[in-house]
């Protein structure tokens, strides 16, 4: 007798909507290779890469499978949400492969300049899809279900845990390249997510997703981390009325400010941000046309607080901004070197 469990239930009704993600690139061509290189072995002969490619590392237009990963489809019509490192590289080709193993070229729509997210387009229609929920009432412990490509070949494995932490903070690595991202407000929880799932959807009881798959603490058991979907939420908004997604731009470079930077550097105070300037040189702090330079922010200003509100490592600037629309006014209380206390209001502009 089949198992009456509602995860059977939400399993059934969000699995055909995950899909893989292939990446491919073109090798080089073969006559780009110098005759002779000091780097190459003497008698290196280019044709022997191919050789040593497995068959089934080309895929049918001869390009090379050099990654994958996961997404999901969040319209009838072919749009697909899944991880800004996922897809981060511009050069590179994707192909979206459905439940049924049918593939799909996809272009990529847009990718979040501030949040872990890229959404993509297929052609197609009538596709099965998985409805986008709500993150900002989510509960500890409430059951939370994965679904993925894990570890790039094991279609939709699903595993299944909970909720174990909310607005957590990691830094993660963000793509082939190794860079470093920092990751915000991000859902941690104890279902298993692994290479591969990334992009892939973390839905509730109800197959509503409330999250994207995105980090996994290599080292660590049943910890993993999922970008909150409502951060998609905003940015498919964007697309479908501007065609790109809009991220809010201050202009200002900065450090935030604790009790043990403020004794280091015998500052006046144990909080706010610090406008400076990066060690490279002709750097700003406060970037010249900037919505900061235009309301009259100058280096070495301290941001105390935002709308009245403190500015401290659990509330830090990035924060605020993210969390306010292109065009909205904030009223800034800013320490000036001497210890004068100024207001200040900054229009956000849009990040170009």
């Amino acid at each position: 007798m089949p198992e009456k469990s509602p995860i059977v239930k939400v399993v059934k009704k969000c699995a055909p909507a995950v899909v893989s993600i292939i990446i491919a690139k073109n090798l080089p061509k073969l006559e780009n290779f110098p005759d002779f290189s000091p780097f190459l072995p003497f008698n290196f002969d280019p044709k022997e890469l191919y050789k040593q490619i497995p068959p089934e590392m080309f895929d049918e237009h001869g390009r090379v499978k050099i990654g994958g990963g996961s997404g999901f489809f969040i319209s009838e019509d072919g749009f697909v949400l899944t991880n800004k490192h996922v897809v981060v590289d511009p050069k590179a080709d994707y192909t979206v492969v459905g439940s049924g193993g049918k593939k799909y070229h996809a272009k990529v729509v847009a990718r979040d300049p501030i949040n872990d997210i890229a959404i993509l387009k297929i052609e197609g229609k009538n596709l099965p899809y998985i409805e986008l929920g709500d993150s900002t009432n989510l509960d500890l412990g409430q059951t939370a279900i994965a679904i993925g490509n894990a570890l790039g070949q094991f279609q939709n494995t699903i595993s299944s845990g909970i909720i174990s932490g909310l607005s957590r903070h990691i830094t993660a690595q963000a793509g082939v390249d190794g860079q470093q991202q920092e990751l915000r407000g991000v859902i941690q929880t104890d279902a298993a997510i692994n290479p591969g799932n990334s992009g892939g959807p973390l839905v509730d009881i109800n197959g509503k997703a409330i999250g994207i798959n995105s980090a996994v603490v290599f080292g660590a058991q049943n910890i993993g981390f999922a970008i909150p979907v409502n951060a998609a939420k905003k940015a498919l908004a964007d697309i479908k009325k501007y065609g790109r997604i809009r991220a809010p731009f201050l202009g200002l470079r900065y450090i935030l400010i604790d009790p043990v930077l403020k004794m280091r550097h015998n500052l006046p105070v144990d909080y706010g941000a610090m406008v400076v300037p990066e060690a490279t040189p002709g750097d700003y702090g406060v970037l010249p046309a900037s919505p900061a330079e235009k309301a009259g922010v100058l280096e070495h200003d301290i941001i105390l607080e935002v709308d009245a509100k403190k500015i401290t490592k659990d509330l830090p600037l990035s924060d605020v901004i993210q969390n306010h629309e292109v065009g909205d006014k904030l009223r800034l209380k800013i320490l000036r070197r001497g210890g004068k206390e100024i207001d200040a209001t900054v229009v956000l502009e849009e990040m170009k």
